[in-house]
């Protein structure tokens, strides 16, 4: 057995991406019909316009907690599919409106969609492209390890057991041309530790496991939806299928090593470092969309003033691999499996735990590298360890004279993880923190909902900490007063507080301060894009906050001066001294920021 984290026998490590990810752009519009849906590895070509799909993990997760939620990659189809000009009016197909406004998460933004559509906008879809002729697959919510997945053809088909109420489904389009390896679809499990949220750090294992399904794929039709062998990779599914191998070689079997499938990637031409680095962005975008609300939850049940991260999560990411090495987010589980054995029937009625390689592997590097990254001795045994440096140095120059015999041995390299292997995982943020800083405005959005909070514990912000905050931001002007302030407070919270599941707590909850800020910002920068817009007036908040807290800081210290300025009383009677004249604090921070924004605004 090769020791943990090592790469797999006949091939190097497997390779990582050295340099950043790709740049970032704004979000690119939605792919249009008649997009190639993808290349063989190493052509190059433009990604196909495909669906997410997602095929394990714990479905139904609560929308709310410290990390311990679950994040899906949904597919969502081009909106807009127009016919040619020549056709005019009469070729466009129709359009249809939801409003999903009133959902807090995505899966309650589905659930509305369904009620309201009901699969209209789909067969619409079919009937004005023929040659779309999608796949769907359904996943009972509340599910688990493939229990209840089905794919289907016709929306006609959904088996509901009662209402969409009382059994709620995720459905998705199916991706129907997965990258193959040995002709078996398979998907990658990538884990990722979210080490702290303040400041954000984020590790990903430099290797994973690969599940393969354990029948030859096909592209679905009709006679072959219902074998899950062929379309499902879960691993809960295929262990009951004849044809898994359990193998002792990473390289072989039903489940292998992610590096195994780069090294093969590799031999063929295709270019790893790219898809490592598509993963890396792919990893970062997820958990930044994951931060805003765990932010609030966190500053609810930790206590603030504690140094250093007080928790952290192991996540497990599900990802496949398009065709053209274009990797597609299938979910995020919050609880991953970390068994690192299988069952096996030795005689009927009679099992034995059988250790599995692969998983020994992947997952005793990644807890044992975790430990160690989080360990909360680390820094205690670094200072110590610098304390002893400096001791030892003092020691040698008082004993510079003596001879070598005569000097004292201090062995300073010597040090608990001396005899550890290098680490397993790998940190990719905050190193690629600039070229993400652009996806985080709904993350100061957050910072400013929790700073009005107002009592510690609560994540819910009342009518009196949302009418400070507009006092303290100055958004409010004869255009808009305090009672339109009220209104709209009183509107976007009841509306999701209707919507919400927890109401033991009354106020407005992230999501609805969210929505706020974004029409407070339509409201005060009309003529400029939303992504601008909402840009625009966090500086504005941000700044006029900035001013307030350095007023508050020389008003404070303008006290304390008055009462140090307070002498004795003597025998003759009071006297005061003058109190000393204290300036005001220098002002560039502020002025600067002040610049930026009437530059940024006009």
């Amino acid at each position: 057995m090769e020791p943990a984290g090592a790469p797999p026998q006949g091939c190097g490590p497997a390779r990582e991406a050295e340099e950043p990810p790709g740049s970032p752009a704004l979000p690119a519009e939605e792919p249009q019909d008649g997009q190639p849906a993808g290349a063989h590895p190493g052509e190059g070509e433009p990604p196909a316009a495909a669906g997410r799909e997602r095929e394990r993990g714990r479905r139904g997760a609560g929308p709310q907690g410290p990390p311990g939620r679950t994040a899906r990659g949904r597919g969502r189809r081009a909106q807009g599919r127009r016919g040619g000009e020549e056709g005019g009016r009469a070729g466009r197909r129709p359009r249809v409106t939801v409003d999903s406004s009133k959902a807090k998460t995505s899966l309650e933004a589905l659930k509305i969609s369904l009620r309201q559509l009901r699969w209209k906008e789909v067969r619409m879809m079919k009937d004005s492209d023929p040659s779309w002729k999608p796949t769907f697959i359904v996943k009972p919510d509340g599910g688990c390890q493939g229990d209840g997945i089905y794919l289907i053809k016709d929306p006609s088909d959904i088996r509901l057991t009662g209402s969409i109420q009382s059994r709620p489904a995720v459905v998705q389009e199916y991706i129907c041309k997965p990258l193959l390896v040995d002709k078996l679809k398979f998907d990658i499990r990538l884990y990722v530790l979210l080490k702290s949220l303040e400041p954000l750090e984020i590790y990903i294992a430099k290797d994973g496991l690969s599940r393969f399904c354990t029948e030859p794929y096909q592209e679905p039709t009709l006679k072959n939806l219902h074998q899950v062998f062929m379309h499902l990779t879960n691993y809960s599914l295929n262990i009951h299928s004849g044809n898994f191998i359990h193998s002792d070689n990473v390289n072989t079997g039903s489940k292998r090593t992610f590096s195994s499938i780069l090294c093969r990637l590799s031999s063929r031409g295709a270019d790893v470092k790219k898809l490592w680095s598509d993963i890396i962005s792919l990893v970062i975008k997820t958990i930044i969309a994951l931060t805003p609300e765990l932010k609030v939850y966190y500053q609810s049940d930790i206590p603030a003033g504690k140094p250093g991260p007080t928790c952290f999560q192991i996540l497990g990411f599900d990802i496949l691999l398009m065709k053209n090495l274009k990797p597609m987010l299938l979910e995020v589980n919050a609880n991953p499996s970390m068994r690192i054995e299988h069952e096996q029937e030795l005689s009927p009625g009679v099992f034995e735990n059988v250790p599995s390689p692969v998983d020994e592997e992947v997952k005793v590097a990644v807890i044992r590298d975790t430990l160690r990254l989080v360990d909360p001795q680390k820094k205690k045994r670094k200072d110590t360890q610098c304390q002893t440096l400096e001791h030892v140095s003092e020691a040698n120059e008082e004993l510079l004279d003596t001879g070598p015999a005569d000097r004292p041995e201090y062995d300073t390299t010597k040090s608990p993880e001396a005899g550890l292997p290098s680490l397993c995982l790998k940190q990719v943020f905050p190193k690629y923190a600039k070229q993400f800083n652009y996806l985080r405005l709904v993350d100061r959005v957050a910072a400013l909902f929790i700073r009005f909070l107002g009592v510690k514990g609560t994540t819910k912000l009342g009518p009196t900490g949302f009418r400070t905050f507009i006092r303290n931001c100055k958004l409010s002007n004869s255009n808009f007063s305090m009672a339109s302030v009220d209104i709209l407070y009183i509107d976007i919270t009841r509306r999701w507080n209707s919507m919400g599941i927890d109401h033991k707590e009354s106020g407005m909850c992230l999501q609805a301060f969210v929505e706020a800020f974004f029409c407070l910002a339509q409201k005060k920068y009309k003529s400029l894009p939303l992504h601008e817009q909402v840009a625009s007036l966090i500086h504005f908040c941000e700044y006029h906050l900035a001013a307030l807290d350095e007023k508050r800081l020389v008003c404070g210290r303008a006290i304390v001066d008055r009462r140090s300025a307070v002498v004795p009383c003597q025998a003759d009677g009071l006297h005061l001294t003058p109190a000393a004249y204290t300036p005001l604090l220098n002002r560039t921070a502020t002025a600067s920021k002040f610049a930026d924004y009437r530059s940024h605004r006009y």
